[in-house]
């Protein structure tokens, strides 16, 4: 069995490429479940973030050409498109990955916190679908539980820096001071509560949350303070704001060019400044073709994540050095257990065969066989028949010229090469 890991993420694809094969959170039981119809899969993981979509697979004999097949038909893309931007790995580099990327350190902003819940989430849902055994399930908690070691024991997580961390810094950097400006935040997820966070921090007090339901966006408004709108509401409100930040599900964009184009006349041309986040995009690309309006998607954050990872840096090395010995415990893990496996394989074999014989000499003795013939058969055949494919394994491995082996087996057994085995006297 392999454990494949593949996948396009912020480093191999643009975000119009990602968000065509984004998933949705609707339509992740029906992937699961046409994933794990492919031949040879066992069990499976999907992650879909506004960074990654990758698939985690534990298979047999399943080809990458075939991963990458379901991956493009699923959504719809030509496989010529998705197959230069993916990457792929297995095994113990896979483990090595996925600890990489649950720990921070495979993330648009190296460190971010946000990722290890995604993966959490993630393995609930699979699990929730009977997309998770007993492998994955050991390999993610394992995975768990080394990125909640990485981040406890390195300063990878020191010094908060998040893609909504480094939103409001370029807003900050645009307007230089961000107290007496209007912000919209469009969504009432994770995301924006924390650009909600860093914007209270940096010193705005005039927020308001549009959303799809008003009760989701009260909830966080409370917290926040900060008023609500409904998205329906959204267009008559837009030219009050001087910086809107958008992270939804939506599958369709939320912001069009007209209503910016609106928003801007109403404000008499004062520029506004977007913040786009989502995957796929809440805001149309157009918008940057108006005057005054300044858009930015996450990819465009890549400078200024870059500004605020110097004190990472090192942490991510030492980082490095706990999921090398990681992924090895896991290792070690799977191969005991492997071994066990097998120690209960053979000794179960073992017992059939005993079984076996016992009732054939037992039928033998009812049928009148001579009782120390019928003994001294069962005796033979059995011996032989326990003995042969240890002895044949010997032979063929040619272990009496591998040093330390042979004597390791010499000691087991309680050979002794010097003289025969002799029987036991009564």
């Amino acid at each position: 069995m392999t454990f494949t890991a593949l996948g396009i993420n912020h480093k191999t694809a643009p975000v119009s490429l990602r968000e065509k094969v984004a998933f949705t959170p609707d339509s992740m039981a029906d992937a699961l479940q046409a994933l794990r119809a492919l031949s040879g899969i066992r069990e499976a993981v999907i992650l879909s973030t506004c960074n990654r979509t990758e698939l985690y697979i534990h298979h047999e004999g399943v080809a990458q050409s075939s991963l990458s097949q379901w991956l493009s038909t699923f959504h719809k893309v030509d496989s010529k498109n998705i197959e230069t931007h993916l990457y792929t790995e297995q095994d113990e580099a896979a483990l090595s990955h996925l600890i990489k990327v649950a720990s921070g350190l495979d993330s648009l902003v190296l460190g971010e916190p946000q990722i290890l819940g995604q993966v959490k989430q993630a393995y609930n849902v699979a699990k929730q679908n009977g997309a998770i055994h007993r492998h994955f399930d050991k390999l993610f908690q394992h995975v768990f539980s080394a990125a909640k070691k990485v981040r406890s024991e390195t300063d990878i997580g020191a010094n908060a820096v998040s893609v909504a961390f480094a939103a409001v810094q370029l807003a900050k950097h645009i307007f230089s001071k961000l107290n007496k400006l209007s912000v919209l935040l469009i969504g009432a997820g994770e995301t924006i509560e924390l650009v909600a966070r860093h914007l209270q921090d940096a010193g705005v007090t005039q927020l308001t949350v549009a959303n799809r339901t008003r009760e989701r966006a009260q909830n966080l408004a409370e917290q926040l303070s900060a008023n609500v709108i409904t998205l329906a509401q959204m267009p008559e409100h837009f030219h009050q704001y001087d910086i809107v930040i958008s992270s939804t599900a939506s599958q369709l964009p939320l912001v069009g060019k007209g209503v910016v184009e609106d928003a801007l006349k109403k404000r008499r041309n004062q520029p506004v400044f977007l913040v786009d986040l989502a995957v796929p995009r809440d805001i149309e690309s157009q918008v940057n073709e108006l005057d005054n309006a300044y858009l930015y998607t996450v990819d465009d954050l890549q400078q200024i994540v870059e500004a605020n990872l110097a004190s990472r840096e090192e942490a991510a090395i030492e980082a490095q050095e706990i999921i090398n010995q990681q992924v090895q415990s896991f290792i070690q893990w799977q191969n005991s257990h492997e071994q066990i496996d097998l120690v209960k394989t053979y000794r179960e074999q073992c017992l059939h065969t005993q079984q076996q014989f016992l009732s054939r000499a037992l039928n033998q003795l009812q049928e009148g066989r001579d009782a120390e013939e019928v003994v001294k058969e069962l005796s033979h055949k059995l011996s032989n028949a326990l003995m042969h494919a240890p002895t044949k394994l010997l032979k063929d491995s040619g272990l009496n010229s591998m040093a330390g082996v042979s004597d390791k087996l010499i000691a087991h057994f309680e050979l002794d090469k010097s003289s025969p085995v002799k029987p036991d006297k009564d």
